[in-house]
């Protein structure tokens, strides 16, 4: 089905933009009443909750074709949902939630080297490799030690690789997820959440032990987090694919570290030094480019 673009299309991408962008600012907020780790499962644990629930009233069904790889979507649910969460819980403990946004925009251009390994059709043209080039620039900025002011925690660079690790990871999966076979949206977004909770517990229980009972805001927080960027995100992210199409969807890279830096500056007092700001418009330079011809081809129609 060719993809339709909508004024909801339009409604929905910035939607999830804003809703993106806020969740690394609620992140920040809800660690000041619970560890990374539990955080993480009660994120995991809500979204998966919810999700499973709309996916079993729709039928349950998951595979819509004989291939079953269970050990890629284990994997995926690691990737997808239980690494990165827990890096980003953990890692703005040291860094500003401005500083996590802008990580997440270099996920385009993790995805362009491997898709060029393991994508057929999707290799590395001459602007595609300026476009990673750009962009790696403003990564590279992004980690150093003196890009820009340092909020003087202990741990700030690792805080900062914690946060370019987890985009690393969404972009890994995101090579994992175009692999799999047939599989129906729902039930794979359901079922990354339930997998990935189900990682995480047994290791929240080992490293941080039996958590105490959280305050009323910080469950707030929790369920927040869970519900609504990560579950009815999620379901809103599959309804812009399947109208629009993923070119179209790919708009919120532009939108989500833009938000998350500015929120982060306006509710929570976060600096906006020029570093860091010099690497968003790097990053987004390099995405933009990299991604030039698909724009004019989706806008062109």
């Amino acid at each position: 089905m060719q993809p339709v673009i909508t004024r909801a299309s339009w409604a929905m991408v910035i939607t999830l933009g804003f809703v993106w962008g806020a969740t690394f600012m609620v992140i920040e907020l809800a660690l000041r009443g619970i560890t990374p780790f539990w955080l993480t499962f009660a994120r995991l644990g809500f979204a998966a909750l919810l999700l499973g629930t709309i996916w079993q009233l729709r039928g349950g069904k998951l595979w819509l074709g004989e291939e079953r790889p269970w050990h890629w979507l284990i994997l995926s649910g690691a990737l997808s949902a239980a690494i990165p969460f827990l890096l980003l819980s953990w890692g703005l403990q040291f860094v500003t939630s401005g500083f996590a946004g802008v990580s997440m925009a270099a996920i385009p251009l993790m995805v362009l080297p491997l898709a060029h390994v393991f994508l057929v059709g999707e290799q590395m043209s001459l602007r595609r490799s300026v476009g990673f080039v750009t962009g790696f620039a403003g990564v590279a900025m992004l980690i150093g030690a003196q890009a820009f002011e340092s909020s003087g925690l202990e741990g700030e660079i690792w805080g900062r690789v914690a946060c370019v690790s987890a985009a690393m990871c969404y972009g890994v999966n995101s090579i994992i997820t175009r692999r799999l076979p047939a599989i129906d949206p729902l039930g794979l977004s359901a079922n990354l959440m339930i997998i990935g909770a189900l990682i995480i517990l047994p290791a929240a229980l080992v490293i941080e032990g039996v958590p105490q009972m959280p305050s009323a805001e910080t469950m707030g927080y929790l369920a927040l987090l869970g519900l609504v960027p990560t579950a009815a995100a999620n379901l809103l992210r599959v309804l812009v694919i399947r109208s629009a199409g993923s070119t179209f969807m790919s708009l919120t890279n532009y939108i989500v570290p833009v938000c998350s830096v500015f929120l982060g500056a306006w509710v929570l007092g976060e600096p906006l030094p020029p570093g860091l700001l010099s690497a968003l418009a790097l990053i987004l330079g390099g995405v933009l480019i990299s991604q030039l011809g698909a724009l004019k081809r989706l806008f062109s129609r």
